[in-house]
């Protein structure tokens, strides 16, 4: 069973995953860490126009804009020189949307748009007809429809006042799926299992796990991150059955020994399967102490001065000791944490003993400093 222990030192917080050793690790699904090979997405994009904004479109020094705005209106039968046009209802957009691998025509697609000059809010705005492309120059969709924008703002008299970011919005279903992609499952008679993080024991579990359930050797570790299932010829249901049939199968999966540290948030998230070897740590601080203690100035009898209260400031720096503290050999992430928690140190002194201890080989395992 998983154990989340989180330790607050000083308003910020260090979490520390505990969980327990690699023999006692959850089983999952293998359609949780991996994936089949060829079923995947696709990137869309294209450059449209928002319209009817209230004032809060891009500016004439946006000149692509109104040439954009002139070009359309010109294949409308509407010739305006662009120099004669002021588009502050108008701003150009870059659309965004994501194919999925089994999307049909017809299928609805939600669409991200992000301002592309400089407008200061797409709030009201409607997205004008837009071709989405894919790396290929392909179109594949087209997109239309209302603008929805997480906030809002005003401005008067020099005041400005805005919730959340409102040069981006969103048209949910806005895009229509013209083209889809097919995706191929299974090539020559084998279905291919791609793993999420790459890790030979891993796949050699999969491959396992597969040929134990179906009773037969099907399945073959290719690599880390590539398990190859044959296709058995007479099986019901035909590649859909079987490919659900194994991804519903559990294996445990194996980790490698790592340790991730935020500097910038205090956070530690150390794995499992990491170990300490026996060391002694020994860390001290400075101690910085500020005091302020006003002083009275009392001027001489029968002077024209004033009495005035001056502040005196007083900064001392004491050095904290640093007792040496011994940390046995830990077979378990547990010990391992109870060791660190019992330095009571800050998180920013856990980090900096971290590095400390995996720059003289104490920590067996990976640092990821983020």
């Amino acid at each position: 069973m998983k154990r989340v222990l989180q330790v607050l030192w000083a308003g910020v917080a260090v979490l520390l995953l505990v969980v327990p050793g690699a023999g006692q690790a959850p089983e999952v699904r293998i359609k949780d860490i991996a994936r089949v090979a060829g079923v995947r997405s696709n990137q869309l994009f294209g450059y449209g126009l928002v319209v009817g904004l209230a004032g809060t479109g891009d500016s004439t020094g946006a000149f692509f804009t109104v040439q954009s705005v002139a070009n359309m209106l010109a294949r409308l039968g509407v010739v305006v020189p662009a120099a004669r046009l002021r588009v502050r209802n108008v701003a150009a957009v870059m659309a965004t949307a994501e194919l999925g691998p089994f999307a049909r025509e017809g299928d609805r697609l939600d669409v991200t748009l992000s301002s592309l000059g400089d407008a200061r809010s797409l709030v009201g705005g409607v997205l004008l007809q837009t071709p989405l492309q894919a790396a290929n120059g392909n179109v594949y969709a087209v997109a239309q429809g209302p603008v929805a924008v997480g906030g809002a703002g005003e401005q008067a008299g020099g005041s400005r006042s805005q919730i959340n970011h409102l040069t981006v919005g969103r048209v949910p279903g806005g895009a229509i799926v013209e083209r889809a992609v097919q995706a191929s499952v299974a090539e020559d008679h084998a279905v291919s299992i791609v793993l999420l993080q790459p890790d030979f024991s891993t796949a050699s579990r999969v491959a396992e796990a597969i040929n134990r359930a179906l009773g037969a050797s099907v399945a073959v570790a290719v690599d880390a991150a590539r398990v190859d299932v044959r296709l058995p010829a007479d099986y019901p249901g035909g590649v859909t059955a079987f490919v659900s049939r194994v991804e519903s199968l559990t294996v445990r999966p194996d980790v490698a020994a790592r340790v991730v540290v935020n500097e910038r948030t205090g956070t530690v998230v150390i794995g499992g399967a990491v170990r300490i070897l026996p060391v002694v740590i020994a860390h001290g601080n400075l101690r910085i102490e500020v005091r302020s203690e006003p002083q009275v100035s009392q001027p001489p009898p029968f002077s024209p001065g004033q009495t005035q209260v001056v502040p005196r400031t007083e900064v001392r720096v004491t050095p904290e000791p640093g007792a040496l503290v011994p940390i046995p050999g830990t077979n378990s992430v547990q010990d391992l944490a109870r060791a660190l928690n019992a330095l009571g140190v800050t998180p920013r002194d856990l980090i900096a003993i971290l590095q400390a201890l995996k720059a003289a080989g104490a920590l067996q395992g990976e640092l990821v400093v983020q």
